[in-house]
C-alpha cells in the first residue's frame, strides 16, 4: 500500500511538471503575440523609422498629439464599462487573484488587456509591457489549473508559473521571472513547488528564444572593473533613487485622485492622459513608447548629466499620466528608463564635482536596478534582472548594495511597493502575499477570552505581588469600585515598586502603579482591526469592551490568538481545497 501511494504521488509531481512546461510554452507564444501586436500597431500609427524613438522623431507635431489622444479615446470605454481590471500596471490583478478569488482570471480580461496594452503601446503610451505579460501568463496558469481541477495550492502554483514565463520570456531571464513569482506574486510557496516554477520559465525562456533570438534588448554593455570605493557611489545611487520610487508610487496615486477630482467621465480620462503625453513629447519624444532606446542611450554615455536628470523625471510623470489616466501597461520598462538615467546623471554629476573616473554604464546599471526594487520591493528579482541583461557578474555587488538601500528607503518612509499601493486603494489589504480582509470576517467576540485575572483599583501592593507570582499570565484588567475599566497592570509596571515592598507596601496600590490609558476594542470589531492595532501598539493583549459602555469589559483579546486564527483559516482554505 506504502508502494502503491509513493508511485501515486510520484506520477502526480511528474505530471504537475509537465503541465508546468505546457503552461511556460503557451506563455510564450502569448508573449510573442503581445509583442507583434505592438509591432503592427507601430507600423500602422507612425512614419517608418529604425527604431520607435526615430518614428515619433520623424512624425509631424500634431501626429504626436492626436495619436496618443486618439488611442486613449478608443481604449477609455473598454476599462470604463466592459473590463475595469485592465486599467494600471496589470500585475496588481494576479496578486488579488492568488489571495482573494482562488486563483481565478477571467479570460475576458486577460484578452482585452492584450489588446488594449499593445494598442496603447503602438500609440505611444509611457508604459511597460512586462505587466501585461505577466497578466497573460498568469490567466494561461489559471486556465488550466481549473480546467483539469487542480487543488487550490497548485491552481496557485499555475498561476505563478504563468506570471513566471512572461518575464522569463520577455527579458530572456528564466532566474528572474522565477524569483519575480516568488517575490511579488507568492509569499509562502513550499519548496516542492519551487521546479515547476522553474520549469515554467525555462521553457519560456527557450520558446521565446525559439522566435527573436537572444533579444538584444539593450546595447551590448559590461559593468567596468573598478575599485570598491565606488560602493559609497552606489549606496548614495540607491538611497536617492529609493525617493524617485516614493515619488514615482505617490505620485501616480495623486494625479488619478486630480482627474477623479475634475469629475471627468472615467471613459474620457485616458483621453486626457494621452493629450498630455503628446504636450510632453513635443518638446522631449524620448518620454514615448517603453524606453530602451533611452536606456541604450544613458548606458552607451551619451546623455549630459542634466539631460539625463530631466529626461528621469520626464519618463517618471509621462508614465504616471498615462497610468494615473487608467491606461493599461506595466512599470518594469519605465523603471528601468528612469533608473538609468538618474543613476547616469547622479553618477556623472559626481564625477565632475569630485573629478572621479565614474562609469556612466555602471551607474545606469546600478540605478535601473534600484529603481526596479524600490518600486516593487522585490530587491532580489531586480539585481537577478539586470544581471540576467549583461551576464556580468561584477555588476552584483554594487546592485546588491544599491538594491538594499533602495528598499531600505521605502519600505522606511512609504512602506508599499506599487502594486501593494493600488491594491490598497481597491481596499484589498495585504499581509506578507495573504489577504488581511480575511479577518475582517472573524468577529473579535468569537475569539476573546473572559478576562482571567483582574484586581480592584485599591488592592496593596503586597496582594499584587502574591497575585502575580501565582498567576500564570503576565498581566492584569483593573476595575474600579464600580466593576467597570481603570487600567491595566503588568510586571513590567510591578518591577519599580518591588524595592519599597517591605517599607511602603501598604501605601502603594494597583491605582499608584496602572497604566490608564488602555487601548480597547470594541465586542462589535474584526480581527483584521484588531491586528491593526497591534501592529501600532506593542501591546500583547486588547480588553474587549462593550458596545453600549466603552468600560464594561466583556473579556480580552490577546496577539496570539489573532495570529492563530489567521492561520487556522488559511489552512482550512487549503486542506478543504485538496482532492480526497
Amino acid at each position: 500500500m506504502k508502494a502503491t501511494g509513493l508511485r501515486a504521488r510520484r506520477r502526480s509531481y511528474l505530471s504537475l511538471l509537465l503541465v508546468a512546461a505546457l503552461i511556460g510554452a503557451l506563455a510564450a507564444v502569448g508573449t510573442v503575440v503581445f509583442r507583434y501586436l505592438i509591432f503592427f500597431f507601430q507600423e500602422l500609427f507612425w512614419p517608418k523609422g529604425e527604431t520607435f524613438l526615430a518614428r515619433v522623431q520623424a512624425a509631424p507635431w500634431w501626429y504626436k498629439l492626436l495619436v496618443p489622444t486618439i488611442a486613449g479615446l478608443v481604449v477609455g470605454p473598454v476599462g470604463a464599462f466592459w473590463a475595469p481590471e485592465i486599467r494600471g500596471p496589470g500585475v496588481s490583478e494576479v496578486i488579488a487573484a492568488v489571495v482573494r478569488h482562488l486563483s481565478f482570471i477571467h479570460h475576458r480580461v486577460t484578452f482585452l488587456k492584450t489588446l488594449v496594452t499593445s494598442f496603447l503601446l503602438g500609440a505611444g503610451a509611457s508604459v511597460g509591457r512586462e505587466g501585461p505579460v505577466v497578466h497573460i501568463g498568469a490567466s494561461i496558469g489559471s486556465s488550466l489549473g481549473h480546467l483539469w481541477k487542480l487543488p487550490l495550492e497548485f491552481r496557485k502554483v499555475a498561476l505563478a508559473c504563468g506570471a513566471a514565463a512572461g518575464i522569463a520570456a520577455t527579458f530572456n531571464a528564466p532566474v528572474a521571472g522565477t524569483l519575480f513569482a516568488l517575490e511579488v506574486i507568492l509569499f509562502d510557496l513550499e519548496v516542492s513547488h519551487l521546479a515547476h516554477i522553474v520549469v515554467a520559465a525555462v521553457v519560456a525562456s527557450v520558446v521565446a528564444h525559439h522566435f527573436w533570438g537572444p533579444l538584444p534588448t539593450l546595447a551590448g554593455v559590461h559593468f567596468q572593473d573598478e575599485s570598491h570605493l565606488f560602493l559609497a557611489l552606489y549606496l548614495l545611487i540607491g538611497l536617492v533613487t529609493g525617493l524617485m520610487a516614493i515619488v514615482f508610487i505617490r505620485l501616480m496615486s495623486f494625479l488619478e485622485d486630480v482627474l477623479v477630482r475634475f469629475k471627468l467621465p472615467l471613459w474620457s480620462m485616458p483621453a486626457v492622459g494621452g493629450i498630455l503625453l503628446g504636450a510632453l513629447a513635443l518638446k522631449f519624444p524620448q518620454v514615448m513608447g517603453v524606453g530602451y532606446e533611452t536606456i541604450n542611450a544613458a548606458l552607451e554615455g551619451m546623455l549630459l548629466p542634466s539631460q539625463a536628470i530631466s529626461l528621469a523625471f520626464l519618463k517618471l510623470l509621462a508614465t504616471c499620466l498615462c497610468l494615473g489616466a487608467g491606461m493599461s501597461g506595466g512599470i518594469l520598462a519605465p523603471s528601468l528608463v528612469i533608473g538609468a538615467c538618474l543613476g547616469v546623471g547622479l553618477g556623472s554629476s559626481l564625477g565632475q564635482l569630485f573629478s572621479l573616473p565614474v562609469s556612466p554604464v555602471n551607474c545606469a546599471l546600478v540605478g535601473m536596478g534600484a529603481m526596479v526594487a524600490g518600486g516593487t520591493l522585490a530587491p532580489i528579482t531586480a539585481i537577478i534582472t539586470v544581471f540576467e541583461l549583461t551576464y556580468d557578474h561584477n555588476v552584483i555587488l554594487p546592485l546588491m548594495v544599491a538594491c538594499v538601500a533602495s528598499v531600505v528607503i521605502v519600505r522606511g518612509l512609504f512602506g508599499y511597493s506599487v502594486y501593494e499601493m493600488k491594491l490598497l486603494r481597491q481596499g484589498h489589504r495585504l499581509l506578507r502575499g495573504h489577504d488581511l480582509n480575511i479577518l475582517r470576517c472573524l468577529p473579535v467576540k468569537d475569539y476573546m477570552i473572559p478576562p482571567p485575572e483582574t484586581v480592584r483599583v485599591d488592592t496593596p501592593l503586597g496582594e499584587l505581588i502574591r497575585r502575580a507570582i501565582e498567576s500564570p499570565y503576565p498581566h492584569f484588567v483593573v476595575l474600579n469600585r464600580m466593576g467597570l475599566l481603570a487600567g491595566v497592570l503588568s510586571l513590567r509596571d510591578l518591577r519599580p515598586a518591588l524595592p519599597l515592598q517591605r517599607d511602603l507596601e501598604p501605601l502603594i496600590l494597583a491605582y499608584d502603579l496602572m497604566t490608564r490609558e488602555v487601548i480597547t476594542i470594541s465586542e462589535k470589531g474584526d480581527l483584521g482591526e484588531a491586528l491593526e492595532i497591534f501592529q501600532q501598539h506593542p501591546v500583547s493583549f486588547l480588553p474587549v469592551v462593550g458596545e453600549d459602555n466603552p468600560r464594561r469589559v466583556l473579556g480580552i483579546l490577546r496577539r496570539e490568538d489573532v495570529l492563530s486564527a489567521y492561520h487556522q483559516k488559511i489552512l482550512k482554505e487549503r486542506v478543504l481545497s485538496c482532492p480526497l
